[in-house]
């Protein structure tokens, strides 16, 4: 499989790009200063060797990590370690977090419990029709 990092279209999911100069290395950028530091203190424990910077757009501050592609794969996981540890959850209260579960688990099963009737409801309707027609 080829590396993420060689396709051409980037829509900004991910966040790193290549570097725009040297085809050679790859640039993570962190607009948090909390992933910054975990992403650099892994990085440093991992003994992998990169260039740190800070680029200004608009009103968005971002810490760049340039790193040589052969450390791609190593520097990917501390990526996604490092975007679990600070990923916030989708619902931040619990308690609507678990009424969304059994409301969304009782849909379900009421679906289920209704087409399971359904075929019963068929199933006997499609009987009741052939004995009809024989008895013709």
């Amino acid at each position: 499989m080829d590396n993420p990092v060689d396709h051409i279209v980037d829509l900004g999911l991910v966040n790193f790009v290549k570097h725009p100069t040297n085809r050679e290395y790859i640039i993570y950028r962190f607009a948090d200063e909390a992933r910054a530091e975990s992403f650099e203190k892994s990085l440093i424990e991992s003994k992998i060797w990169y260039e740190k910077d800070a680029d200004k757009k608009h009103t968005a501050k971002y810490i760049l990590f340039g790193i040589h592609k052969k450390d791609f794969n190593r520097t990917a996981q501390i990526n996604y370690d490092v975007e679990a540890k600070h990923k916030k959850p989708f619902i931040p209260f619990k308690a609507f977090r678990y009424f969304m579960l059994i409301f969304s688990a009782t849909a379900i099963t009421l679906a289920i419990l209704g087409y399971c009737e359904q075929q019963k409801e068929l199933t006997l309707h499609n009987k009741t029709d052939l004995t009809i027609d024989r008895a013709d």
